[in-house]
């Protein structure tokens, strides 16, 4: 975890200048933005100036300043860069096994006729936990399209659902790369983000659902029988009911597709629950141990490994798993920058300076990093970006106030959530595959639905942070 005694110019935080340090903060801060919205520079080698910005601004030793980027990048990636690697390659092995569809298909069966959506929101809520939210909805969106037409549902409904569902757990619930930097960022719990992550995302993912039938019904959408095209109605068909063909179909096991996820889950949350229940038994040790993060997740990477793919030869699952790690570099990177970032803003005292300020002030401290998410979010598109950065600039904020640092990562992670747009990746692979190319339809569809994500983990946040300290 990030040590926040770790850099030799925490000392200069006692006599520091509120005011230099500020001007050095909001520089560094506008230089990150512009650099990543209008300039070719990557946001990982802007985070990095940004951090030397601050601090040369700031008032640090101009010899204090590498090391303390050094060691904020260490320290971070120290902490949760093992996850990461371990979580891309569980989510292209579910990819590539065909466990997601899976999972798809098991929740179809338990929420019966007519709850087409309900199954297709829990879908993507379960799924995306190991898998990117792209990723995810590439691969599902082929069976939301089949249930469109076996059924009479709109397209769009069925769709917007799975997005969300992929989207909202993608966003808050670890080991996906966005809430696991933030958590490191705060030095927070990875077992209790997991935990009140899920639970902020329930409701979440009930909301967006509702809104999904909703836009559904307006934008009436089904796939044609005749190709690859679309079938645009004013008046909602029939409902029929239809079953979905597993013809060809090598599917693995209801059990083999969910272990991977559940078993680091339950080991995570068992050791979280232990410790707050003050258990002290002679088995504490061995709970801790399998429920620490890196053990419990790479306990359900090599289940994946073994069973997912015991079928396919060591050159072809050697070579699916290094796509996978391919994809960890750039979150890696962005990642440890941030905790540079967030370590200059410690080690030139800007972090405790604020908290004094915002401690005498209305504003309730859990917000701010809500606010900041939200901005990037809007400016750059990134949900990763967008939480990583928050939490690197609040951090050295918030921790000395005492904010559960649980609370201030989800904080973060929902404000990322806010109206995805045109400079989303995630906007462009849900419409598209949906068959939505008016720009107006396109926000109605997508846009609103992240907004009415972030709206309700907003509030969701509020009432949970009332009674979690």
């Amino acid at each position: 975890m990030i040590n926040l005694a770790a850099t030799a110019a925490t000392t200069a935080a006692k006599n520091v200048n509120i005011m230099q340090v500020s001007i050095g903060l909001i520089i560094a801060i506008a230089f990150l933005l512009f650099a990543v919205l209008w300039t070719k520079i990557h946001p990982f080698i802007a985070l990095i100036i940004s951090a030397a910005i601050a601090g040369i601004i700031g008032g640090m030793k101009l010899g204090d300043i590498s090391g303390a980027i050094t060691t904020g990048f260490g320290n971070t990636l120290a902490s949760i860069g093992i996850i990461i690697g371990f979580g891309v390659i569980m989510g292209q092995i579910f990819e590539y096994s065909g466990a997601a569809e899976r999972m798809a298909r098991v929740f179809l069966k338990i929420c019966g006729k007519g709850n087409e959506e309900l199954a297709m929101a829990f879908t993507g809520f379960v799924v995306s936990i190991p898998i990117f939210c792209d990723s995810g909805f590439v691969i599902l969106s082929p069976l939301a399209k089949a249930i469109s037409k076996r059924t009479h549902k709109s397209v769009i409904s069925l769709g917007v659902s799975l997005a969300a569902g992929l989207v909202i757990t993608h966003s808050l619930v670890p080991p996906t790369p966005g809430p696991l930097g933030a958590a490191g960022q705060f030095n927070a719990d990875i077992g209790q983000v997991l935990l009140w992550g899920i639970v902020l995302s329930i409701p979440m993912t009930i909301v967006a659902m509702f809104y999904a039938k909703w836009i559904g019904k307006r934008i009436y959408q089904l796939p044609s029988d005749k190709g690859d095209g679309w079938v645009r109605l004013d008046k909602p068909a029939e409902y029929r009911y239809g079953t979905i063909d597993e013809t060809n179909k090598n599917l693995p096991s209801t059990f083999s597709s969910f272990a991977p996820i559940i078993i680091p889950i339950l080991l995570i949350l068992i050791s979280t629950i232990s410790t707050a229940a003050g258990y002290k038994g002679g088995a504490k040790q061995y709970i801790d141990f399998l429920g620490a993060p890196v053990i419990a997740v790479g306990i359900g990477v090599l289940y994946a490994i073994f069973v997912l793919l015991r079928k396919v030869d060591k050159k072809t699952s050697i070579g699916e798993m290094e796509k996978g790690i391919r994809s960890a570099g750039v979150i890696l990177l962005v990642t440890g920058g941030g905790g540079a970032l967030g370590n200059i803003i410690r080690a030139s005292g800007a972090g405790d300076a604020i908290a004094k300020s915002l401690a005498k002030t209305a504003i309730p401290a859990i917000i701010l990093p809500f606010i900041i998410a939200t901005l990037v979010r809007l400016i750059q598109g990134s949900g990763t970006v967008a939480m990583i950065t928050s939490a690197s600039i609040t951090a050295p904020i918030l921790l000395p106030l005492g904010i559960n640092p649980a609370m201030a990562t989800l904080s973060a992670c929902v404000g990322s959530l806010c109206f995805s747009h045109f400079n989303d990746s995630y906007f462009w692979v849900v419409n598209r595959l949906l068959g939505i190319d008016e720009a107006k339809e396109q926000i109605r569809v997508w846009s609103f639905t992240s907004t009415i994500c972030w709206a309700t983990g907003f509030v969701a946040l509020m009432i949970l942070n009332i009674f979690v300290h």
